[in-house]
């Protein structure tokens, strides 16, 4: 948070768009972002684990948890890029990520959060963006579980490993081409 150092304030995501890795990669580009930690939300488990979550048994997302700076990046603008990299139409996939572990979500920290997602996903689906209408659940924060260290950073630690350039860096791409006034430099 801030102190009298003059530290930079910043605010919390938690979002669910698919594998963890690619919602880092991409949102980790953005200026006023601070971190990106891919890990587990909306489960029941405690401390669960990239193989429990992946079998689907769990009832976790793979997530992204991320503190930006609002006066930088506001939170409608990083919902925006959240949902220009992924597939919010749908239902518990990405792809060929096929599971409940790869649904479309937006944990919110705050009343006022919850009330920019549901506004803007009601506009979002007015402007017939997608085929289909938007599927992304809207629900408040549970607990987040950092995924394992080898996760984290995922994408720049791997670039040539077969997932990243195929399903990875399209979607980086793709946000560094839609807010490329957004980049840090």
């Amino acid at each position: 948070m801030t102190d009298e150092t003059n530290k930079e304030i910043h605010a919390k995501a938690t979002l669910g768009g698919g594998c963890f890795w690619c919602l880092e990669a991409a949102l980790t580009q953005l200026d006023g972002v601070a971190s990106v930690v891919s890990g587990y939300a909306g489960g029941g488990m405690k401390n669960p684990d990239y193989r429990s979550v992946c079998s689907g048994a769990t009832g976790h997302a793979e997530v992204v948890e991320v503190q930006f700076d609002p006066a930088t990046i506001p939170y409608r603008t990083l919902l925006t890029a959240f949902f220009t990299i992924h597939d919010p139409t749908t239902l518990n996939a990405q792809g060929n990520d096929i599971g409940s572990q790869y649904r479309s979500v937006i944990f919110t920290h705050d009343a006022l959060q919850m009330a920019t997602a549901r506004t803007l996903i009601n506009e979002l689906d007015q402007q017939n963006i997608w085929p289909r209408p938007i599927v992304t659940e809207v629900l408040p924060a549970p607990e987040f579980w950092p995924a394992e260290y080898e996760h984290q950073d995922y994408f720049a630690n791997n670039p040539r490993q077969p997932y990243c350039q195929a399903v990875v860096e399209p979607k980086v791409a793709k946000l560094r081409k839609v807010f490329a006034t957004r980049l840090k430099r």
